[in-house]
């Protein structure tokens, strides 16, 4: 996690909401992508941390299946990001901060709960909480 973070702060530094992600094998403990969002810098709003660590990764291992594999991200992924981490396959979610507001896995859309996710996840919520969420709340407070 302490990866997602660093990447967080980068983004934070690019005036990007700070969300960081990193993608590891655990079986080598050995990064296999990382991201922070993007989504300002790329005028997309699907560059979420999440999502351009996925596609990272899938290219690295020429697959679109990251099965076996785990994602850390410093906040709970929005419905978009959990629906293309079950797509995905990933084994493990381990996130930093709740998301009361916008996020998909517990709370708001709840995807990997529903029929229609192809693969659940096993999820750990509140890995390194207090770092994610100062980093959130600094990052809001110098907007409002």
């Amino acid at each position: 996690m302490q990866t997602a973070l660093t990447e967080a702060r980068a983004a934070y530094a690019r005036a990007e909401t700070p969300v960081g992600a990193v993608i590891i094998d655990p079986e080598t403990n050995r990064i296999v992508a990382q991201a922070g969002n993007r989504t300002r810098e790329l005028h997309d709003p699907t560059a979420h941390a999440e999502i351009l660590a996925i596609r990272a990764a899938c290219a690295a291992l020429g697959s679109e299946r990251l099965a076996g594999l785990d994602l850390y991200v410093t906040l709970e992924p929005c419905a978009m990001c959990a629906a293309a981490i079950s797509a995905a396959r990933i084994a493990r979610l381990c996130y930093g901060a709740a998301d009361p507001k916008s996020g998909g896995v517990e709370h708001g859309a709840r995807v990997f709960v529903h029929s229609q996710a192809h693969h659940k996840p096993e999820v750990w919520g509140g890995v390194s909480e207090r770092e994610s969420q100062a980093l959130l709340r600094a990052f809001f407070a110098e907007r409002r």
